[in-house]
């Protein structure tokens, strides 16, 4: 695995009130081997260069202690939201199990973003940070079919390995649920596979699903999705550019009336999907444990 320079690995947010609840953010990694068509971390406002090739950061996890030590707000930190933290080379280089040990060891929370069970090799870490502070695993699942997973996310494990690992994460007391982003016009936008999904997650013990009716396109992202549509789905890049042309912005055409379809069935198996929602109920979750544990 090649590796780039990083000067640091850890920053604060200003966002986190309203994402998740987060109050740091890191990556370990630059780039993502996933093959996801629609990825928004191609865009090239981000500056990866050889997006699909991911690389590590030189002394990633001396700088991570380093600046885990000197910070006195012991709040969640989120990794993987530009490059997923379990990509193949983490079974080798182990950068992120090696920065879950350090998030424990200076009582740091966690929030991950994912699709790769290669998670689960780190449950062990993820019970231990839950005993002391507050985690949650968002795992992206953008269609409860095998089959379309293969085409839009080729090279990481299936919808129904995510929803498998919820399912352990959750027997585990670890507070697990869904991103059901980016949700692609005219591919995942069927009405009954989203209430199959929210189905899915109901019996994989998922205790969230955020999600936005849509997706987003610019720069070098609408150039690498029009692309595989060419590929897998002929005809339909016309019929994004008719629709849609330029917009950053593509909401499904039937926005309203799917996402109370949505709403409907995650009320229906209550399944959390507004923000605050999550939140609350993943922070208060393991203030609750931490009460019990005093006693």
């Amino acid at each position: 695995m090649e590796f780039v320079k990083a000067k640091t690995i850890l920053s604060k947010v200003k966002y986190g009130s309203d994402w998740y609840g987060i109050d740091y953010n890191m990556n370990l990694y630059r780039g993502c081997s996933h093959g996801c068509i629609y990825c928004d971390s191609r865009s090239n406002c981000y500056h990866i260069d050889n997006f699909d090739i991911p690389k590590g950061k030189e002394n990633a996890l001396a700088i991570l202690e380093s600046e885990l030590s000197k910070r006195k707000e012991k709040g969640v930190v989120g990794i993987g939201s530009m490059s997923d933290t379990y990509n193949p080379n983490e079974l080798q280089y182990e950068q992120t199990r090696g920065a879950l040990k350090l998030l424990s060891k200076y009582n740091f929370g966690v929030s991950i973003d994912t699709k790769s069970d290669l998670i689960l090799r780190d449950l062990d870490l993820l019970k231990e940070i839950n005993s002391k502070n507050n985690v949650i695993i968002k795992f992206t699942i953008t269609t409860p079919n095998d089959e379309l997973s293969k085409i839009i996310e080729p090279h990481v494990c299936t919808s129904s390995k995510r929803f498998e690992a919820i399912k352990t994460l959750s027997d585990n007391g670890i507070f697990a649920g869904i991103m059901m982003n980016p949700v692609l016009p005219f591919i995942t936008d069927d009405e009954e596979d989203i209430k199959k999904l929210v189905k899915k997650a109901y019996e994989s013990g998922a205790k969230f699903i955020h999600t936005y009716m849509g997706m987003t396109l610019r720069e070098n992202q609408r150039d690498y999705y029009f692309e595989k549509l060419d590929k897998h789905f002929k005809g339909l890049k016309e019929k994004y550019i008719k629709y849609y042309g330029e917009r950053y912005n593509c909401a499904v055409p039937n926005y309203k009336s799917l996402y109370k379809v949505f709403t409907n069935e995650c009320d229906k198996y209550g399944i959390l999907y507004n923000m605050k929602d999550i939140i609350k109920a993943y922070k208060k979750e393991i203030k609750d444990n931490e009460q019990i544990s005093l006693f």
